[in-house]
């Protein structure tokens, strides 16, 4: 089932995982995904590795996933590192094993490749990736969006537009970024609407599992630690224990406020460990129906 369809029927929790390094790890993730299933997520994701470099096993954990598990999986795909032939090669693997659901990404580069690729032999944004799915497949597709806007982006105006762009191009739907503060979340929606994005915007999630790690995260991505969450932080900087107990307090008060609001789903960045989430939920037993 296609998830515009699912979100057109109800309010969705979903998971995101990550293929492991190696091929004997993909078991190990596959049980982490049954451990969340008890909370009957109406969709799963399996990212496409950083840089490229856990590709061969996305696609497997995604296709085996679908297989085992009574759940929507939605593959991610990158244009980054693909020429065309390669794209359409995945995508024709993918719709042959039942794969109904893809959010286009443009991808990281390897840390060993220093330019991007060339129209020549591929795409070189999320948008034109998009563009060639919709044309000449039948998934449904999903497509990122940044709350704070993207870290290249030359403005938050110019990422939003693009944004936009993604929708017109056959976005089914958004998913964002991670972000800690829902005013962040609610600033974009609103310019979203105004400037005509209509497709359901899903938040993006992920509790905090230590200090360092989400100071990494928000890093790399352009998010922003708000002062109070920082102030957690700090408390916790060398006591893993305490900052992810903190963690699940604080993506507590997050998501119940997110749903409050009415957001059509809420996406967890599960990182592997079902922990967090699981502690999340129980606190939590999120309504989910529309009607």
């Amino acid at each position: 089932m296609k998830i515009q369809d699912i979100l057109a029927e109800t309010r969705t929790i979903s998971f995101e995982f990550f293929p492991p390094r190696e091929s004997t790890g993909i078991h190990t993730v596959l049980e982490k995904i049954e451990s969340l299933q008890v909370y009957s997520p109406n969709f799963i994701s399996v990212t496409y590795g950083a840089g490229g470099s856990t590709r061969k096993f996305s696609e497997e954990l995604t296709t085996k996933a679908k297989a085992h598990y009574d759940v929507e999986v939605m593959a991610h795909l990158t244009c980054v590192g693909h020429t065309v032939k390669e794209l359409d090669e995945i995508l024709e693997r993918l719709e042959s094993s039942a794969i109904e659901n893809i959010i286009a990404l443009r991808g990281d580069l390897p840390t060993n490749q220093t330019k991007k690729l060339t129209v020549e032999n591929g795409f070189v944004h999320a948008s034109d990736l998009i563009n060639h799915i919709n044309k000449g497949y039948s998934f449904g597709l999903g497509a990122a969006c940044y709350p704070e806007g993207h870290p290249e982006a030359v403005s938050f105006d110019h990422d939003i537009n693009y944004t936009k762009l993604k929708v017109e191009n056959g976005a089914d739907f958004l998913i964002t970024q991670l972000f800690y503060d829902n005013d962040d979340f609610f600033r974009f929606v609103d310019k979203a609407r105004a400037i005509g994005i209509q497709v359901p915007i899903i938040p993006g999630v992920l509790p905090v599992l230590s200090s360092n790690q989400i100071r990494k995260f928000t890093r790399l991505c352009g998010a922003r630690i708000p002062s109070d969450l920082e102030m957690q932080l700090v408390k916790y900087e060398n006591d893993d224990e305490g900052a992810r107990a903190m963690g699940v307090e604080y993506a507590t008060c997050q998501v119940q406020g997110l749903w409050d609001s009415g957001v059509s789903g809420i996406h967890f960045y599960v990182l592997n460990r079902s922990y967090s989430v699981s502690k999340i939920l129980d606190n939590l037993r999120l309504e989910r129906s529309l009607l």
